[in-house]
């Protein structure tokens, strides 16, 4: 018997100890962190908090200036594959169920880790080599605020895992209406109607603006389930006018569109590089930015005052001359067309040329349900705001399987699974 309890005890030490931790920012002192999920029927969200309890700073001090990027870091090895990640913020310096949270920052695959396939191990007092950051909204007000990590595993129990840290915003205080603004963070998995597809990552139904794609061991992304989860943001309106020179010619080549890419914040971020870290042995995802007409709205993000402020490209070094040469695809981008002169677009006949001889469906024409994939070989298109989005080509020397689906799997041409994530953006 005292063999049995013993081993009983063991087991549940190390399920006890066998999630991960937010190191940075620093976590509010009590009540103390623990390392696993929240509970499922919700009764300690948020930030772990239990009847009675109230977050303690102690020895937690956090100073964020407004607009300042900072980095993002875990404890822990039991990455369960990996996932996706919210960063939120509230007002609220003692939250509760009802408190009002606001995204700033969503990673979407690839986070607390990338690459990986189960755990990196079990020690939980491990640093996790992959780190990430966020910025901080440089328009909204200063003053004392509870920040939180949400993370929705990959692989395992369909759980929500959230640390909450106390946080000081500096500087010159924005309007409260560029707060209310941002999405609300997404919540799901604890008795509230939403749940989580297993051994896929998820994509937020409103991400918000400043959104990254990454990967994890396999490039199967979908949606939430549920009839309680969040409703997707609205379509932005078409891009303005941008600087670029690209005549829109539609030759069918595909290098007669979009010469002036810069005018794109996706594509220009996607030059920049990504904030992420990760140790040089284990390559990063890549995103590849859509540009739909603008007569087919094709995006669930919501319309923004500001651009991106931070990066949607490879999310660490290249480990092999493939992923080299994939991560720079992605910095060059689809074709980004640019309005001609008077105004008007004329990119969608060399984008539905670069078909690689299907048309797939119809751009603009009704679908369902509401983040639908349809795989075309080396091209793509999703259903989002109930319509067809114009044809996409995938990066060179890779395909897709699958035909339409919740989820696009990507792979290179000689077989081996390209760590690519595709999400569709403003």
């Amino acid at each position: 018997m005292y063999a049995t309890t013993s081993f009983v005890a063991a087991v549940l030490a190390a399920v006890a100890n066998g999630h991960m931790l937010m190191n940075t920012p620093q976590p509010y002192s009590s009540p103390a962190l623990v390392n696993g999920p929240l509970n499922a029927d919700g009764s300690n969200f948020p930030c772990q908090l239990t009847a009675g309890a109230s977050l303690v700073a102690g020895s937690a001090s956090n100073t964020f200036p407004l607009g300042s990027s900072q980095p993002l870091k875990f404890t822990g090895q039991a990455v369960h594959g990996g996932g996706s990640c919210q960063i939120s913020l509230t007002y609220d310096t003692h939250p509760s169920a009802s408190s009002t949270w606001k995204v700033i920052r969503s990673i979407e695959g690839g986070c607390p880790a990338q690459g990986q396939t189960g755990n990196m191990g079990d020690d939980a007092a491990a640093a996790d080599p992959f780190t990430y950051n966020f910025t901080v909204p440089s328009n909204i007000p200063t003053g004392q605020v509870t920040l939180a990590w949400t993370w929705y595993n990959k692989i395992g129990n369909r759980e929500i895992y959230m640390n909450c840290a106390p946080v000081t915003l500096t500087g010159t205080s924005g309007d409260k209406a560029n707060f209310d603004s941002l999405p609300d963070m997404f919540v799901a998995n604890i008795g509230n109607g939403c749940g989580t597809v297993d051994s896929t990552d998820l994509l937020f139904p409103n991400p918000g603006n400043d959104v990254v794609s990454m990967n994890g061991a396999t490039s199967a992304f979908s949606t939430p389930t549920g009839t309680g989860c969040q409703a997707p943001g609205a379509s932005p309106p078409p891009a303005a006018a941008g600087t670029g020179s690209g005549s829109g010619s539609g030759s069918g080549s595909g290098s007669g569109a979009g010469s002036g890419a810069g005018s794109s914040p996706s594509a220009a971020a996607a030059q920049s590089g990504g904030d992420p870290t990760s140790p040089a042995t284990v390559p990063g995802g890549v995103f590849i930015t859509a540009n739909p007409s603008q007569g087919a709205p094709a995006t669930t993000a919501p319309p923004a005052a500001d651009p991106p402020s931070t990066t949607t490209a490879a999310e660490a070094p290249a480990a092999a001359p493939t992923t080299s040469a994939t991560a720079a695809a992605a910095a060059a981008g689809p074709p980004a067309p640019a309005p001609s002169p008077a105004g008007s677009s004329s990119s969608s006949s060399s984008t539905t040329s670069n078909a690689s001889g299907s048309s797939g469906e119809p751009a603009g024409s009704p679908c369902s349900p509401e983040g639908t994939w349809n795989c075309l070989g080396s091209s793509y298109q999703q259903c989002a705001s109930g319509v067809w989005s114009v044809v996409q080509e995938l990066a060179a020397g890779t395909s897709c399987s699958g035909g339409q689906g919740a989820s696009i799997n990507i792979a290179a041409a000689n077989g081996k699974t390209k760590r690519v994530a595709v999400r569709f953006r403003a």
